[in-house]
């Protein structure tokens, strides 16, 4: 009996482990600086594929910010409920979702995506570029 139990603690576990190593769930973004916490951005998933909305901007001066150097139909909305993140899905070898795209609110540049899930679930590596040009933030589990 204590062997069953032991044996359906252990699968739960894991399964628990493999759906925290998924990039679904709410995250703290930091700065590049890897310091200054900014906003709670919200993934979630639909049809296979990932989308990322800023929930909570940290500093009060920033909350009713707008994206005035975006693009596209984003441009002069508020950044708060902003979808930033769009349309990643699991590489070839499931350890990271790629193929999407980030806003970064701040210059209204969009980057390719690759999203990393490391230190099991608990941090996000977030990862945006244009060609061979790419910046890197981790972001913390919030939820």
């Amino acid at each position: 009996m204590k062997t069953m139990i032991a044996a359906i603690a252990l699968i739960g576990a894991a399964t628990l482990a493999q759906a925290q190593a998924t990039p679904v769930g709410v995250w703290k973004t930091i700065d590049d600086d890897g310091k200054t916490e900014k906003s709670l951005v919200r993934i979630t998933e639909a049809g296979g594929a990932l989308t990322g909305t800023v929930e909570k901007i940290f500093d009060p001066a920033k909350q009713n910010e707008v994206c005035e150097k975006c693009n596209d139909e984003r441009k002069g909305k508020p950044v708060l409920g902003m979808t930033i993140i769009r349309d990643a899905k699991p590489g070839e070898d499931k350890s990271a979702w790629e193929g999407g795209n980030i806003l970064d609110p701040n210059n209204g540049k969009v980057y390719k995506l690759r999203l990393k899930p490391i230190d099991g679930g608990k941090k996000l590596e977030v990862r945006g570029y244009i060609g061979p040009f790419f910046r890197n933030q981790q972001w913390v589990r919030a939820e």
